[in-house]
């Protein structure tokens, strides 16, 4: 199985990007702005919107949109069978590429799905 660290990678891409957040401000306000816009509730759900999300991460092969995502997913109240059953229809439509990064949404999952240790 993957040891592919989603928690580090998105750990990793939030540093690289804080002073990016303070040189383009205008820019990545917009930014968040439109992932609001775009993931809000509506006639989609917020979940069936992260699942989208998802499966464009799992073809694009984007390693952090699908820990960003699944992690979402967890926050929104997904099920592991609606998350398989979202990268079923990944690998329908991107193939074999697709399937290895469902794997690696499989493996997210299983690590971010994880309730939060205690803290003493």
């Amino acid at each position: 199985m993957s040891t592919f660290d989603h928690t580090g990678l998105m750990q990793d891409i939030n540093a690289q990007l804080g002073p990016f957040r303070q040189s383009q401000a205008a820019t990545m306000r917009g930014f968040s702005a439109m992932a609001q816009g775009a993931l809000a509730e509506g006639a989609l759900s917020a979940k069936q919107k992260e699942l989208l999300a998802l499966a464009i991460g799992v073809t694009q092969h984007c390693s952090g949109c699908i820990g960003f995502h699944v992690k979402a997913l967890v926050r929104l109240g997904a099920t592991r069978a609606e998350l398989e059953e979202a990268l079923g229809v990944c690998v329908y439509m991107g193939g074999g590429p697709a399937l290895m990064y469902a794997a690696e949404a499989l493996k997210a999952w299983d690590v971010l799905a994880q309730p939060e240790p205690a803290v003493c």
